[in-house]
């Protein structure tokens, strides 16, 4: 497994931590997603054969919130 933290602007609520949470374990291949709001990042355990950054993104970004690294 690999892990990455992400930095998720825009986070303000719990709402905001489920909703980023929800969208990064419903991508294939990712194992855990845990989100400090506190510190505005994302921690993700995840199988990099199956899933990846971009898709990470994507799924972030989708729920309204901006993804730096």
């Amino acid at each position: 497994m690999s892990k990455l933290v992400l930095a998720v602007e825009g986070m303000s609520c719990n709402h905001c931590k489920m909703a980023v949470e929800t969208a990064l374990k419903s991508l294939a291949g990712v194992d855990t997603a845990t989100v400090d709001l506190k510190n505005k990042t994302a921690s993700v355990s995840y199988d990099e054969s199956k899933c990846g950054l971009p898709a990470m993104k994507e799924a972030i970004e989708t729920q309204g919130y901006t993804v730096g690294v």
